[in-house]
């Protein structure tokens, strides 16, 4: 993989006028993953064969992100606005096509399938992506944008990142105080247990004191007024009113998605401020990671600027400019949140390794602070206060480990698929079938290692 030095770095130009509708078709990659999922979900039930084709094209993306294909021109001040707002409105709108064909398809699609695998891969992934359309319109000034983004955060039930964006990361950013910044060393599975839980209590106190009490009680009247209730009861809701009418299955796919969605949100969360700290009170552009990936700022609405967003925060995805001082990783966001979830080690390396060339984080020359987690080591050791159980599992070698967790979840689904089916009688079929599945999936993530 490029280092980060490795890249070349000219003179940023300017997009040229007549480049205008250039950048817009450009940004019409970012229908490139919502389309692939609307297919997925109208094009169902399948077989498990031509489910398993549906992850090509994510394949393909995740490639094309890792490959050094940069976007580093600065956009015109006299981009119109329409045609951009044009496509957010779009992806708004094909995300609930998406979460109308997937509740149709487990209406007539059993839950062990492998239609359900590829929520978690398509259907999660597209929803992840529709956070980004979420965070660019609550980011807006019109009341009726900052609804609709509130209303997407709803359907992956994490509607509370509407008030912990706006009034506690933007403000708290690079500061311990943030719990969406990511501390030096923190592992990806640290920050998740972290900074979940800790994000709703903060946007749960943002709202009481917004009401004039931070130690509300649940019985005030008051608290009806709480945005985060109201966000959890629109979200639950309508969770519910699925299960209601469409049954176990279609909530079960429902909740599936959310889950995957707000694991790949606070993947992103993680490396966007990684390691890093903040100096003063103001925001800089060290405060932030960026990456010049051309796939990342076209198909995500010009997230891959994250240093600039946080310097203006009101700006339109389409005019975040690149901002001289802020890190930068070599690949864009796909490949990234592949690197963070399934090789972290890799990912906090390659990020110190950056951190220390550019003196920022716990290699700031003018910081005396101590990094708040040291890097782990790369291969697991057991914690003490463990329990046996824990101990004798971190002790394991990786194969073991892997083979135990496929064995069982192979066996799992097996069983609830013959279930499903109405019996044991196909027991041996769905196993050598699911058998067949496991193997597709193993050789292909021992290529995409190799």
């Amino acid at each position: 993989m490029m280092a980060t030095a490795d890249i070349p770095f000219e003179t940023l130009p300017e997009m040229a006028a007549s480049e205008v509708s250039e950048v817009w078709l450009g940004h019409l990659t970012s229908l490139l993953i919502p389309l692939t999922a609307l297919a997925f979900v109208w094009t169902g039930p399948h077989a498990w064969y031509n489910a398993l084709l549906f992850i090509v094209p994510l394949a393909i993306f995740t490639w094309i992100d890792s490959r050094p294909l940069y976007e580093r021109r600065q956009p015109v001040e006299t981009l119109p606005s329409w045609p951009f707002d044009l496509l957010v409105y779009l992806l708004v709108g094909v995300h609930f096509l998406i979460l109308v064909g997937l509740i149709r398809l487990f209406t007539e699609q059993a839950l062990f399938s492998m239609d359900a695998a590829m929520i978690l891969v398509l259907v999660g992934g597209n929803s992840g992506f529709s956070i980004i359309t979420a965070h660019e319109l609550i980011h807006r000034q019109g009341p009726r944008q900052r609804l609709l983004g509130r209303l997407l955060l709803c359907t992956v039930l994490y509607e509370h990142f509407y008030t912990e964006h706006l009034r506690g990361h933007h403000l708290r950013v690079g500061t311990s105080e943030d719990p969406a910044t990511a501390h030096f060393g923190e592992t990806y599975r640290s920050f998740w247990r972290r900074t979940v839980p800790a994000q709703f209590r903060s946007a749960w106190r943002l709202e009481a004191e917004r009401l004039g009490d931070r130690q509300m009680s649940l019985l005030d009247r008051r608290v009806l007024g709480n945005r985060v209730l109201q966000g959890l009861a629109v979200g639950w809701g309508v969770a519910f009113a699925i299960f209601y009418f469409f049954g176990p299955v279609a909530f079960v796919a429902y909740c599936l998605q959310a889950f995957v969605a707000v694991r790949l949100l606070e993947a992103v969360n993680y490396f966007e401020h990684w390691g890093l700290r903040r100096k003063g009170s103001r925001v800089q552009a060290s405060d932030s990671w960026d990456t010049y990936s051309w796939f990342t700022y076209y198909g995500l609405v010009g997230l891959s600027r994250h240093a600039d967003h946080h310097a203006q925060p009101m700006r339109p995805y389409q005019q975040l400019r690149v901002r001289s001082g802020a890190p930068v990783l070599p690949v864009g966001y796909l490949a990234l949140v592949d690197m963070v979830i399934g090789k972290n080690s890799e990912f906090i390396a390659l990020a110190t390794e950056e951190l220390r060339a550019r003196a920022l984080g716990p290699f700031d020359r003018g910081s005396e602070a101590e990094p708040e987690f040291p890097p782990p080591p790369l291969t697991a050791t057991p914690a003490p206060g463990h329990s046996r159980l824990g101990k004798f599992w971190a002790g394991l070698s990786p194969w073991l480990r892997w083979s135990t967790v496929v064995g069982g979840g192979l066996l799992a689904v097996t069983v609830g698929a013959a279930l499903e089916a109405g019996g044991f009688d196909s027991l041996p079929e769905i196993l050598i079938a699911n058998a067949w599945i496991t193997g597709i999936i193993a050789a292909s993530l021992g290529f995409r290692s190799w």
